[in-house]
């Protein structure tokens, strides 16, 4: 019986003995287990820490993008607000170039045809004299009549002849009746050189004969010596060579060139003028 007992209390205390060494090694295991969890939520902190860091730069970064572009949005819409009204005022302008451009084309036909017509009507009132006499032409917008000296003044004066008065005449009444028209009377010679008592070059031989005839006009005609210019070339302008009697004979010449008014086309210009009227040459 004893025997059993003491068996019964050595089993008992060999029981409680791993029983105590069974709990020291779970609670160790359980500390080490909660010191892992522990660091594993440290880091679990830190790693949330840095996210939230770097989602708050990234918050602010949005936010100074967004105003960055909303910036530049501002800025760009300025810019093309600034553009549309500076388009808008070219095209005002270039319209506004186009309208005087038609005027001025306009403008340019008629004054054209107020040349053409003026050509026809010198041609017609000059009809009876010879063509090597007389040429009548349009160069740069201009009515050029020519002259030649024989028609015109004896050989070395500057005094009209019985043709030349009535060729002035005719000329003259075409002047009265075209009162827009500005008379330019120059005088030409040969390059042979003159020297008489009255005129000591061929200067003043071609003054002369400007002279005369511009004199003829606002004496006898009464055309405004305002709308006259008189002026001699001698014979620094031929239309010929100087080297044979043909050529001579055309450079001894009077050119009186027709130039119609051209203020209304300065006006244009100047965009001052009124729509363009339509303008005659009285024949």
């Amino acid at each position: 019986m004893r025997n059993r007992i003491s068996q019964l209390g050595v089993a008992l205390l060999l029981i409680a003995i791993a029983t105590s060494c069974v709990g020291k090694k779970k609670y160790v295991a359980s500390q080490k287990h909660v010191e892992k969890l522990q660091q594993d939520s440290a880091q679990f902190v830190s790693t949330v820490n840095s996210l939230k860091a770097d989602l708050q730069r990234a918050e602010t970064q949005y936010d100074q993008y967004k105003t960055k572009n909303e910036n530049e949005r501002a800025a760009l819409l300025s810019q093309l607000e600034a553009q549309g009204t500076e388009l808008s005022e070219k095209d005002q302008a270039l319209q506004l170039r186009a309208q005087r451009l038609r005027a001025l084309e306009s403008r340019l036909e008629q004054q054209q045809q107020i040349v053409n017509n003026l050509r026809k009507t010198v041609e017609d009132a000059l009809v009876n004299i010879d063509d090597e006499d007389l040429t009548v032409e349009v160069k740069n917008g201009k009515v050029y009549v020519s002259l030649s000296d024989k028609l015109l003044f004896p050989s070395g004066s500057a005094k009209l002849n019985k043709e030349g008065e009535e060729a002035i005449g005719k000329l003259a009444k075409v002047l009265q009746q075209n009162e827009k028209i500005n008379i330019d009377v120059t005088g030409h010679t040969d390059s042979i050189p003159i020297k008489t008592a009255k005129y000591s070059d061929n200067w003043d031989l071609s003054t002369a004969r400007a002279t005369t005839i511009t004199r003829l006009l606002t004496e006898e005609y009464n055309v405004p010596g305002a709308r006259l210019t008189a002026s001699g070339m001698s014979d620094f302008s031929p239309v010929a060579t100087n080297s044979t009697k043909e050529g001579r004979a055309k450079n001894r010449r009077t050119e009186i060139i027709l130039t119609p008014k051209l203020e209304e086309l300065f006006k244009i210009l100047d965009g001052t003028a009124k729509e363009p009227a339509q303008a005659e040459v009285t024949e």
